[in-house]
């Protein structure tokens, strides 16, 4: 009996190896299981002893061959193979390939720590995992190269220009200090206030395909190729970026390259910077970071290293580029272009802030954070540099017929812009130990300057040191009275400059006032200076007699003297130059007022006695009508003529 029940035991378990033996499917294993019942109702227990693991372990090994063998078959079927976008042509083999991923990767976490058999699956599951994340990388990589949206340019520069064009307040072009050029007859367009719509928030990869990267970048993640995955996206990321800068207009350029480029280049180089570090934050590196955290939204850490490597490089670009503007030769036509700098930067630093919030991108923040204070010690050497210039401009050369100094053009018309950056000056201003808080010495307005804000001040400064400039320029003229004419065109200038912008808020009604009395004050100092002479011949005193018996010889004497004084001022005035219209004529109804009065009332008094006589004509060559005819020529810069005419009529 013993005999029979060893002999069943042993049958049982040849049944039992040979079934096991098969390695096949479940349903194979089921059929073999049936046959052996038919063969020995004894076996009938069979079915109870090969179920639970080991069939489980059959089923397993069959699920982990089909989905090795999906695996394999990509990398050895040559039609698969060159297919290098199965996402793109092939959806459904695409499909299939991920789910066979997923297979082997849940079998090796199930089986991973086993032991024997399990052994030798979890090496065929290894290999066939590392050729799937190879397979997968390359697809990554190809899908992030083919799907890149291509940075239209054109659009966000247009989006910028048309809002800039309604903050455009000044057609003034600033050129270097040194060569005061015609400045009020260019054009320059500062776009400081100009902003991104939120209509321009692009997609950087085409959503179709972000689908398709998520689905590789978790599968990768999972089976702890995240470094390689990473790797792939930054490196590839990071090329389109910088093809984004060469498009924006940015160069990689060294600090000592930036500092030698020439203030034109340079002044446009500076002008696509700030088009571009607002397009690259508000746009691309926004854009990034977006895409950042729907391929990579399973990890934090990932999501974050990825955006980081992959957005630093470009911004720091940038960051070099404003540091080499910020540490270079200090020049006045510079100033505004820092500030502009300065004024995006400042702009878009919180959303920098909002965009580097983790550890990795704090260097970028400190070094943008860095910049601005850089920028703002720029532009205040700068204005203090420039300051200083006006101050010592030391050209020797009188301007020809008294007219505005071209220091004055490029002093006011420097001014009339820098007062559209009053924010942004005021600003750096309060952290600068620089402030002109003490009383300014001037008798001419003799203002308090710590009740103005700080812009103010450095402007009423300037003013001032252009004033006291001008009065030393004055002194180069020998003529007395064209001194006064030299100040008031260029008083006036001054005026009508800070009347006609926004000078005129900051300084006041007062100091224009005071102005305008100044430009008087120097009118009668011309008058005086330029008539006395001429009128001190029309007294009475020294004539020798009243007015019936008055020395013949004293008259011809006085009529000689006073015909050779207005002939000399008609001859030289009248090449002096007052451009403005209304000075001009203001200052001939004065002459008028205190010439032809006194004239008329001395040839009244004295013209008879000599017009009887020889060569009366050659004494009283002038009617007061002839007189205020010739005023007319006075202060048009070019020579008059009409007293030769007058002569000439008169001989003949």
């Amino acid at each position: 009996m013993a005999a029979t029940v060893e002999g069943q035991d042993r049958v049982m378990a040849t049944a039992q190896q040979i079934v096991k033996s098969l390695n096949t499917s479940k349903d194979a294993a089921e059929d073999m299981i049936m046959i052996f019942q038919s063969f020995d109702n004894r076996l009938s227990s069979i079915t109870d002893l090969m179920s639970g693991t080991k069939i489980g372990d059959c089923e397993t090994d069959s699920r982990f061959d089909a989905a090795e063998k999906i695996v394999l078959r990509w990398e050895s079927n040559s039609e698969l193979s060159r297919h290098s976008l199965p996402w793109e042509d092939l959806p459904d083999e695409a499909a299939e390939y991920l789910s066979a991923v997923d297979e082997i990767l849940q079998l090796t976490e199930d089986l991973n720590g086993g032991g024997g058999s399990e052994s030798e699956i979890m090496d065929r599951a290894e290999i066939a995992l590392q050729m799937a994340m190879s397979r997968l990388e390359e697809e990554f990589r190809h899908i992030l190269i083919r799907n890149t949206v291509p940075l239209d340019a054109d659009r966000l520069y247009g989006s910028i220009r048309r809002v800039s064009l309604s903050f455009a307040s000044n057609d003034v072009e600033i050129e270097s200090f040194d060569s005061f050029g015609e400045i009020d007859q260019l054009g320059y367009c500062h776009e400081r206030d100009a902003s991104l719509g939120d209509d321009l928030c692009v997609d950087l990869i085409s959503p179709d395909a972000v689908v398709d990267l998520k689905e590789i970048a978790d599968r990768m993640i999972r089976s702890g190729y995240e470094k390689e995955c990473c790797q792939a996206y930054i490196n590839v990321r990071r090329d389109v970026l910088d093809e984004c800068m060469s498009i924006l207009g940015v160069e990689r350029l060294s600090i000592d390259e930036v500092q030698k480029i020439e203030w034109k280049s340079l002044d446009e180089k500076m002008k696509k910077w700030v088009h571009a570090i607002k397009i690259s934050v508000r746009v691309l590196l926004s854009g990034e970071k977006r895409l950042c955290e729907q391929i990579f939204s399973g990890s934090e850490l990932i999501k974050e290293v990825c955006f980081v490597e992959t957005a630093k490089a470009s911004m720091m670009q940038l960051l070099n580029f404003g540091e080499a503007v910020a540490i270079g030769k200090r020049s006045s036509e510079k100033l505004f272009r820092i500030l502009d700098m300065y004024d995006v930067l400042v702009d878009v630093l919180p959303d920098l802030q909002m965009l580097f919030t983790d550890e990795p991108g704090t260097l970028v923040c400190s070094d943008a954070g860095k910049l601005v204070e850089g920028l703002g010690d720029a532009a205040i050497g700068t204005l203090v540099e420039f300051e200083n210039a006006v101050k010592g401009e030391a050209s020797r050369k009188p301007i020809q017929g008294g007219e505005i100094h071209p220091l004055t053009r490029y002093v006011m018309n420097y001014l009339k812009l820098l007062v559209d950056y009053s924010d942004s000056l005021n600003a750096v201003l309060e952290i600068t130990v620089d402030k002109p808080n003490h009383l300014l010495s001037d008798n001419r307005h003799n203002l308090l300057l710590e009740d103005m804000s700080l812009v103010a001040q450095r402007l009423l400064l300037l003013i001032t040191s252009l004033e006291s400039n001008l009065e030393e320029k004055s002194r180069l003229y020998e003529d007395i009275a064209m001194q006064y004419i030299f100040l008031m065109n260029n008083t006036l200038y001054i005026v009508q400059k800070i009347k006609d912008s926004e000078l005129g808020k900051i300084l006041g009604d007062q100091y224009v006032r005071k102005r305008r009395g100044q430009i008087r004050q120097h009118a009668t100092s011309y008058l005086r200076a330029s008539w006395s002479k001429a009128l001190s011949c029309l007294k009475d005193e020294g004539i020798g007699g009243s007015t019936s018996n008055a020395s013949r010889v004293a008259l011809k004497e006085r009529f000689k003297n006073f015909n050779a004084c207005f002939e000399d001022i008609y001859r030289t005035q009248s090449t002096w130059k007052v451009p403005d219209a209304q000075l001009r004529e203001e200052l001939r109804i004065s002459i008028s007022e205190k010439v032809l009065p006194a004239y008329r009332a001395f040839m009244g008094r004295f013209g008879s006695q000599l017009e009887g006589g020889r060569h009366a004509g050659k004494y009283i060559k002038y009617t007061p009508d002839d007189l205020e005819n010739y005023l007319l020529d006075l202060f048009e810069g070019t020579p008059g003529n009409g007293i030769q005419h007058h002569l000439r009529r008169k001989s003949t």
